[in-house]
C-alpha cells in the first residue's frame, strides 16, 4: 500500500522558518519517503505502509519538541507500492 501524508505545523512565521518547520524537513529528508514537497504552509510526502507511519511518529515527536503548538496531518491511500 502506498500512502501520502500531508502535514502542517503551527505557529507560522513568514520571516524565517521556525525550528518545528526545520524539524519537518530533517525528518522527511531522512525517512525514506519520496514525492516530497516542503512548502511554507504545508508539506507532503509519499511512501510505503511502513515508512509513512514511522515517519509520522518521528514528525510528531520532533515538531512538538521543537515548539509546534499545533500539528495537523492527513494520510491518504494513493495506490499500491511500485506505482
Amino acid at each position: 500500500m502506498r500512502l501520502r501524508v500531508e502535514l502542517t505545523t503551527e505557529p507560522f512565521d513568514l520571516d524565517e522558518a521556525p525550528e518545528h518547520a526545520v524539524a519537518v524537513r530533517e525528518v522527511v529528508g531522512t525517512a525514506g519517503l519520496d514525492a516530497v514537497h516542503v512548502g511554507p504552509f504545508g508539506n507532503t510526502a509519499e511512501g510505503g505502509a511502513d515508512a509513512v507511519p514511522a515517519a509520522v511518529g518521528a514528525l510528531l515527536r520532533r515538531t512538538l519538541a521543537a515548539g509546534a503548538t499545533r500539528v495537523s496531518l492527513q494520510i491518504d491511500v494513493v495506490g499500491e507500492d511500485g506505482r
